[in-house]
């Protein structure tokens, strides 16, 4: 399906003004008192007023609708390889995925967004998803993202989140006062906020560290609950990425110099991984971070305590690269309640939502022909 939306212009979430950021804490304090929460039931999303429908239609409002594309994450590439497990994690999950051994994995890397053919930017949200298949039968799906916190706690929020960060078709960029009601509505928002545009950017896909936001319980062989978030922690040394010029007063970002990167291939960052791939494996330490009792587990938004035990349970290799096509990670719903059986749910609200929001872009997608993917592996790479 065509679409009338302009392809060159990304919507990105992150960075946002400062100011902003600073002038909205202080209101959403005021306000938070009468921030409604959140409540997930029965395929509605808060209180009945969102549906899964209504957050996938967000996104096809705010970005368009690219025929056989997913609706968020829309530009990526598959990748397979294998996870070696070093046995540690079955002290804390009875999962197959954690005893000693080597087991086939599917993944994906993407950009946050629902714009498949937009240029590629050091400053967007990186993602990885994986899908490890043991030889039991049983699967793990998760979805990671180069970010330490979800920004909102739950799925109306970031449907609000979504249309607050849409560019004003008169200037291309947020409007500004939509953000501030945006910040003063959701008083999570501010400070997870804060904690993402803090974080260092990584110069491509291979070089970042990926975090699976939600927490989980493992429940190990003596029945034994633990509630665990989850990184991946690349091997390559993290090489800073070069700060784009700063933004004007009150703009969100500026746009790449020319010359830049960007400027000369639009499709840098994936390129850079593919050439990557092809001169050797790629790997990641999966980190599991145990919680306490007391740490938030129905809150995305809200970090743990940095002195959390943390245990590397395994190394995650991707060894082949291939464009999108019938078979392969393009026909995989990265779900993350496809749970094997020593990984539970948290009570985080946002498992739930997610889970139904990607059922639904799966839906859409799978009805549509799937037109050509922006990211294409050359037929010189190693494993095509």
């Amino acid at each position: 399906m065509a679409d009338d939306h302009d392809r060159s212009q990304p919507y990105r979430l992150w960075p946002l003004d400062r100011r902003i950021l600073v002038g909205g804490s202080v209101i959403g304090a005021v306000v938070a008192a009468i921030t409604l929460s959140f409540a997930y039931a029965g395929g509605l999303f808060s209180l009945g007023r969102l549906t899964q429908e209504d957050l996938i239609d967000t996104f096809q409002d705010v970005n368009g609708v690219f025929s056989g594309f997913r609706r968020n994450h829309a530009k990526g590439v598959c990748v397979t390889g294998y996870f070696d497990s070093n046995g540690n994690g079955t002290n804390v999950s009875k999962a197959a995925v954690f005893e000693k051994g080597h087991i086939p994995v599917t993944g994906r890397f993407s950009l946050a967004g629902g714009k498949p053919y937009v240029a590629d930017s050091k400053t967007d949200i990186f993602a990885l998803a994986v899908s490890f298949r043991p030889p039991d039968g049983e699967e793990w799906r998760t979805a990671m993202v180069d970010i330490p916190v979800f920004p909102v706690r739950d799925a109306a929020g970031f449907r609000d989140l979504l249309l607050a960060s849409e560019a004003d078709p008169a200037t291309g960029k947020p409007d500004p006062a939509k953000m501030k009601a945006f910040l003063a509505a959701h008083s999570e928002a501010p400070p997870a906020l804060e904690l993402i545009t803090a974080r260092a950017l990584s110069s491509g896909f291979d070089t970042a560290s990926y975090n699976a936001l939600n927490a989980f319980r493992f429940v190990n062989g003596d029945g034994t609950s633990t509630s665990v978030r989850w990184s991946m922690i690349a091997v390559d040394p993290a090489v800073a990425a070069v700060e784009p010029a700063a933004a004007p007063a009150g703009e969100p970002t500026a746009e790449p110099a020319a010359g830049s990167p960007v400027d000369k291939d639009k499709n840098f960052l994936f390129d850079a991984l593919i050439a990557r791939i092809e001169r050797g494996p790629a790997q990641w330490h999966l980190v599991l971070t145990l919680g306490q009792s007391g740490d938030p587990t129905g809150d995305a938004s809200l970090p743990w305590p940095p002195d959390r035990e943390r245990a590397d349970v395994g190394t995650l290799t991707f060894d082949h690269a291939e464009t999108e096509s019938p078979g392969n990670c393009r026909d995989i719903n990265f779900d993350p309640l496809v749970l094997p059986s020593g990984i539970e749910p948290s009570d985080d609200p946002l498992l739930s939502a997610r889970s139904a929001a990607y059922s639904i872009s799966y839906t859409r997608r799978a009805g549509e022909e799937k037109t050509p993917s922006e990211v294409q592996v050359p037929a010189t790479n190693k494993g095509s």
